[in-house]
């Protein structure tokens, strides 16, 4: 009788796979066994050859709700099984080729006995099973057994146990599974160290008293899955205001948590795209359209018209939202630009002054694990952070990478992630933030250590930014004359392209297509800052075609905070600034400016000191809103000032299609390359403030104008060059009224657009882009 050996690589271990092969392999009659290993999961079975293939296609189209499938391999098995039945067999450990699951919501029937009195789960805060729970942040090692987790401290109880080993139950070999009487505990702690119990607020447990805490206007700090979130009431302003006074974050958006989507409704408008998102196993913060029906504490989302909403994806979230009919703020656990606190010790130091309560619990977190932020633009997701849910999942990389050796891109200083690249797929990191953080980047290369050793990585090329003041490109530089590899300095804009590129699914080998990269910054090859940038480019090279005019972020990083500087720098550069004397004076923006160390600024312009001159698109945002008002003196984070400008447009205006009611740009020639100008955009939109046109409008005129303008600069270069696909990448693609003009007018002239899913647009994605671009001129070299 055939015997096949067959091997299942992707999303197979810690998600009901090896139980639902169990279950496939008795229902067909099949002989044999099946077990985890560091390539994924084994099966060997005994019987007909028409069975065998019955069981591989069942396999595939009845998956547990985790699994993913990247692989499926048969192959005749020479030795001999000696089973007369089929059993489930320890795990083996060798060579690391599988997937590390993403922490997964809570499933329906979680809820469901968590509520239920009957349950033995009933208000239990740590309830999971194979189909949800915890993965990625209780991990230390591969295979992903109970001993390889932080559960390793919690010995199975006889119930919990009898579950874990009954292939019929779906706990069978949950390694997270645990119950009131062997699990972990949550508790409650008052920050000034006094005494807290139940008791006091007549409530349940230490859980359901967060709830009244919440409620009465305090402050609580919650350990959760990833991470300790401090969250209050969200409809209450003293309490949010408080919230910002003591965390030092005065301006940036708070996240929100809602009990579900009934009450999220009530303040946002809710797709049916968005409502999947929100309720599926990633269960990420979705940005959403704000509603006028009800409102929210104003201080939640400041210049906003989006807000930050998700569902509760652990028991412990649904138990404290459980008598809560309002939303509650959720933002991470942390002191202003650092990492979010993962230890209670930690979060006793550091959050003390910023808590009034605290909910611990004994599990231990090994990996810290941010939400993740998508939004919906047009039918498409769009991902603004990728971390819990969705990291840290493969993607597979386009035809043509399925041979190249294991690389390590190293990514950029913002918005940080790494890259593991091997056999064909890329393996992004979780989100770990701003590296010019000193705890920030400690956590960097702690989770790039774990990372390396989990799938036991061993790259033979580190590719970095071009940038050499990074200190992710240092450490790579480090790390390859440390281990004698070869090292791969790819430039920032480009590494946003190829990205965007093999998130899509473009060959190796297919032909150079248009990326059009709009950003902050980035090193460029000629050793300027780019941030506007139209390339022609493959994964290998690429040529710049055009750039906006180079402008000075006079004081360099101040530029990001300090709108202004970068408005007086583009009416310089425009030769504008007599005319504001002259013809505007009576303008607030110039009264504001004249008010400015002018002679400093002009000798700090002249000589070029902490004051380059960048192509920056973001800069351009935001010396726009500062002159028309928005954020003018001072932002608290980078984009503040381009997002509220967002916020404000005039629809009726954006719909329009008078000429009147777009700011025009022009072209030049500038160093061989075509150059936008936005000089013309200048001269209309002083009239306007003249004029005293309303901010809503100029916003969108704006927003129009460069769209246009966009447009017609690939239509003006498909006539010199070849192009069918345009690839639209970096962060001011996030803007999404920019990303829908541009991508409909590009439509409408037959333009393939290329744009973000899968990865963030922001330098969050630009590892992916680093690593297949290494990927590729390897390959060129052997």
């Amino acid at each position: 009788m055939p015997t096949e050996e067959i091997r299942v690589r992707g999303t197979v271990q810690g998600v009901g796979f090896r139980p639902t092969v169990y279950r496939l392999a008795k229902a067909c009659g099949l002989y044999g066994d099946v077990c985890n290993d560091g390539q994924g999961v084994l099966i060997r079975v005994c019987g007909s050859e028409e069975v065998i293939t019955e069981f591989v296609a069942r396999l595939q189209t009845e998956l547990p709700p985790l699994a993913r499938i990247n692989q499926l391999t048969r192959t005749p098995y020479e030795g001999e099984l000696k089973f007369d039945n089929f059993m489930i067999s320890s795990s083996v450990n060798n060579t690391i080729k599988t997937e590390i699951t993403p922490d997964a919501a809570t499933c329906p029937q979680c809820q469901q006995e968590i509520f239920d009195p009957f349950s033995r789960f009933y208000r239990y805060p740590f309830t999971n099973c194979t189909h949800c729970g915890p993965r990625l942040s209780i991990i230390r090692a591969i295979p992903y057994d109970r001993c390889n987790t932080s559960m390793s401290a919690f010995a199975m109880c006889s119930e919990c146990a009898k579950e874990y080993h009954d292939v019929e139950n779906r706990r069978f070999h949950a390694q997270p599974v645990a119950c009131h009487i062997c699990g972990p505990a949550a508790w409650l702690e008052r920050a000034d160290g006094k005494s807290v119990t139940a008791s006091m607020f007549s409530m349940l447990d230490d859980v359901d008293a967060v709830c009244s805490l919440l409620q009465k206007g305090e402050i609580v700090a919650i350990k959760g899955l990833g991470g300790i979130h401090l969250a209050c009431d969200a409809t209450q302003e003293t309490v949010v205001q408080k919230l910002r006074q003591r965390k030092k974050r005065y301006h940036k958006p708070f996240a929100l948590m809602a009990r579900d989507i009934e009450i999220i409704e009530q303040y946002c408008i809710v797709n049916a795209k968005e409502k999947e998102l929100l309720t599926s196993s990633a269960a990420p913060i979705v940005l959403l359209q704000a509603s006028d029906k009800k409102q929210l504490a104003s201080s939640v989302a400041l210049g906003q018209n989006t807000l930050g909403f998700m569902l509760p994806y652990t028991p412990l979230h649904h138990l404290i939202l459980r008598r809560m009919n309002r939303p509650m703020v959720l933002t991470s656990g942390n002191l202003a630009d650092e990492p979010q606190c993962i230890d209670n010790d930690e979060a006793r130091e550091k959050l003390r002054t910023i808590a009034d309560y605290f909910l611990f619990h004994n599990r231990e977190i090994i990996n810290r694990v941010d939400d993740s932020v998508v939004r919906v633009v047009g039918d498409k997701v769009q991902t603004i952070r990728r971390a819990r849910g969705y990291a840290p999942a493969s993607i597979s990389l386009p035809a043509g990478f399925d041979k190249v050796p294991q690389i390590l891109a190293m990514g950029s200083e913002l918005k940080n992630t790494f890259c593991l690249l091997r056999e064909g797929k890329a393996i992004l990191s979780q989100h770990l933030g701003d590296l010019e953080n000193a705890t920030a980047f400690n956590a960097y290369q702690k989770n790039l250590n774990l990372y390396l050793n989990l799938f036991e990585h061993q790259p033979e090329v580190i590719a970095i930014d071009k940038h050499p003041e990074y200190l992710s490109s240092k450490l790579g530089k480090e790390l390859a004359d440390t281990n004698q590899i070869k090292i791969y300095p790819i430039q920032h804009h480009h590494a946003h392209i190829a990205a965007c590129m093999a998130e899509n699914g473009i060959p190796l080998a297919a032909p150079p297509i248009l990326g059009i990269a709009l950003d902050g910054l980035g090193y460029g090859n000629d050793g300027k800052l780019w941030g506007g940038e139209f390339l022609l480019a493959d994964y290998r090279k690429f040529k710049r075609l055009a750039t906006f005019k180079p402008v000075a972020m006079i004081g360099g990083e101040q530029a990001i905070y300090q709108p202004w500087r970068n408005t007086y720098a583009q009416l310089v550069a425009a030769n504008l600034w007599d005319d504001c004397e002259q013809k505007y004076t009576d303008l607030e923006i110039v009264k504001f400016l004249k008010n400015q160390p002018l002679q400093l600024l002009n000798q700090l312009i002249e000589k070029r000191i902490n004051s380059p001159p960048a192509s920056s698109v973001g800069r351009l945002f935001d010396a726009v809103a500062a002159a028309i008002g928005i954020y003018r003196e001072e932002c608290s984070y980078e984009g503040q000032a381009a997002i509220a400008m967002e916020a404000i447009v005039d629809v009726s205006s954006l719909n329009n299609d008078k000429e009147t009611l777009i700011y025009p740009f022009s072209f030049s020639i500038s160093d061989s390359i075509y150059c936008i100008d936005p000089r013309p955009m200048w001269e209309a939109l002083l009239n306007d403030l003249q004029l005293q046109i309303p901010q809503s409008v100029m916003a969108a005129k704006f927003h129009k104008g460069l769209a246009n303008t966009i447009v017609q600069m690939v239509k003006h270069l498909s006539q010199e060059n070849l192009i069918y696909q345009v690839a639209l990448t970096g962060g001011v693609f996030q803007n999404c009224i920019l990303l829908e003009q541009v991508t409909k007018k590009l439509q409408t002239l037959g333009i393939k657009v290329l744009t973000h899913s899968l990865v963030p647009a922001n330098d969050g994605g630009l590892s992916l882009g680093q690593a297949v671009i290494a990927a590729a001129q390897l390959i060129d070299e052997c």
